[in-house]
Parts: C-alpha cells; structure tokens; sequence
C-alpha cells in the first residue's frame, strides 16, 4: 500500500446498468454501453475536503463534501485499507442521468471504491470491492454488473456469501433504453411497494425469470416476451410514471418482445431484435411526447468488461 501524492489522480470509467429486467427484482442487472467518466484526484486539504465538478446540466444538482456518494465509497477503502482519508477532487462527465433507473448511484458508489483503491496501489481484491459496493448501495442488481459488466445474477448464498453468477445474453438481443426528461427516486419507488407478496406471485416470478434468462442465452424472443412480467414490483410502479403504460404498449405495437421498467424507474427497457429495435425507440420516445413527457432513446449493447481505470498524469 501506497500513500497518495498531492496531484496524483486515475480515471475510472464505469457502465449504465438496467437492473431487473422484470421478474429479476433486486437480484438481476446487466451492464450497458453508456458510461460515466470519473477523474479522481489528490489535492490539497484535510480528509473530510471533497470537491465536485460535473460536466453536463443533468448532475448540476449533485454537491461535493464529505456526504458525496463518490466519497463515502472511498472512504470505506481507506478504512479497509488502514489508510488515513486524503482530499479528494472529483472531474465528472455524467452520460448516465441521475434518478432515472439507470444505476446512477452504481457507477459513482463504483468509481469511489475502485479510485481509491487504485490511488493506495490496489491493497483490496476485486471480490472485497464488490462486498462493500453491496453493502454501501443495499442490493446488488446494479452494483454487480456495474463493476463486472454483463449480465449478471447475485444471490446471498445459505454460507452468508454473495454469490455472483455471469449470465449469457445473446448479442441478436438489443436493449432499447427511453430516457424520460421526468425524475424519479429509487426511495420513492420502493415506498409503494408491500411488505409482503402472495406465494402465487412469487411463483410466476420464478418461472417467469426462468423463461427470460434462457430467452437471453438463446436470444429466442418467444421466451423473452413471456419471461418479461413481474408480480412484485411493477404492478406497484407503474402508476409512478406519467405515461409509463402507453409507452409499454407502444412499444409492444412496434415489435419489442417485452418493455419493463428499468430499475426504479422512470427510464423503459424494451427488448428487441436488430431489425425492430429503431422502430420500437422511435414509437417509445413518440408515445411519451404525446403524454407531454420529453425524452431520448438508446439502442445499446450489454456491456461486457465492466468497470476500467487508468492513471493520469500528476498536476503540478
């Protein structure tokens, strides 16, 4: 282990991911090919300085201090680590906009472990990075495939240990994501979710991620659309989001296999097939100009090396 330099600094660059894909609540995340770019740097100033500097209007509310996501996250690898907490600068170039259902949070909770860790010599394992990311954002649908790319399903064993299991995703498959102008937050979408679901909807669930996931590894279309429903969240959901449901439909009229929430939403994933996939994002983004909800769309593909860093040159 290292102690950092005054000027020192990486950039971590760290993918979008959709978390959920439906019946995967909480469990089931893939990573997506729109990344934010952090820069992080050693400057002068006590342990409790953090400075923030967003490129972009989306993150323009987004503040620096002790408090930021970003620097939490390094702290708790100084902590691990034994070493004693430096002030930090932090370049942003925000491509994934916050409280959209497109795992915001997840690259910058990310881009703190993996900068700190980078600045100190990488005294922590990847494994050891992936359990405090959990344990910082609560639930690891995003987080996972944030830092490891592709799509990826994480479950708490019975040994207590996450377990973490690469799925396959058939590149015939393209992810239309529509990003509406409206916020969101991931709080406000668990609030109206029950405290307790029938055991019918829990098996639905099951069979209907079952039929997914094979859907995904074959990229067989007919198993997409039956494998995307859920009973746990979306029911409750839906109603959270202006025009949400038209947009569903429209992009079920337009050809996608499916169309979920991401995440916590307000952003839709519809799953399609090359030839489909410009005509479902043009009817989607349509659909909710017509609710009076501005939006844009993204045909993107599965991220697969997840989370890369670099070092930059010292500033003087």
């Amino acid at each position: 282990m290292v102690r950092p330099r005054i000027g020192q600094g990486v950039q971590v660059d760290v993918p979008a991911t959709t978390a959920n894909l439906g019946p995967g609540f909480d469990c089931l995340g893939a990573a997506l090919e729109l990344n934010n770019r952090f820069e992080l740097r050693c400057i002068e100033g006590d342990g409790e300085r953090f400075d923030l500097l967003i490129e972009g209007s989306e993150g323009a509310h987004l503040r620096g201090g002790p408090d930021n996501l970003v620097y939490r996250s390094a702290q708790r690898v100084w902590k691990e680590a034994g070493q004693q907490p430096v002030a930090l600068e932090a370049r942003v170039r925000l491509a994934v906009p916050p409280a959209r259902g497109l795992g915001s949070s997840a690259t910058a909770i990310v881009a703190g472990l993996i900068g700190a860790n980078a600045l100190v010599g990488e005294p922590l394992s990847k494994e050891k990075l992936l359990e405090l990311a959990i344990d910082i954002e609560g639930h690891p649908d995003n987080v996972v495939p944030s830092l490891l790319g592709g799509l990826c399903m994480t479950a708490r064993a019975a040994s207590n240990r996450w377990r973490v299991v690469r799925c396959e995703w058939q590149e015939s498959v393209k992810a239309v994501v529509v990003i509406p102008a409206i916020r969101l937050s991931t709080s406000e979408a668990r609030r109206v979710m029950p405290k307790l679901i029938p055991i019918s909807d829990a098996v639905v669930n099951l069979g209907s991620l079952t039929l997914l996931l094979q859907g995904l590894r074959t990229g067989n279309g007919d198993l997409i659309a039956d494998g995307m429903h859920d009973r746990l969240h979306e029911p409750y959901r839906w109603g959270l989001i202006q025009g949400g449901r038209q947009v569903r439909q429209a992009a079920l009229d337009a050809g996608a296999w499916g169309c979920v929430i991401s995440g916590a939403g307000p952003s839709l994933l519809a799953l399609a097939s090359a030839d489909h996939a410009p005509a479902v994002s043009r009817a989607m983004v349509s659909a909710w100009e017509r609710e009076g909800v501005a939006s844009r769309a993204e045909v993107l593909r599965v991220q697969l090396s997840g989370s890369r860093w670099h070092d930059l040159p010292d500033r003087p």
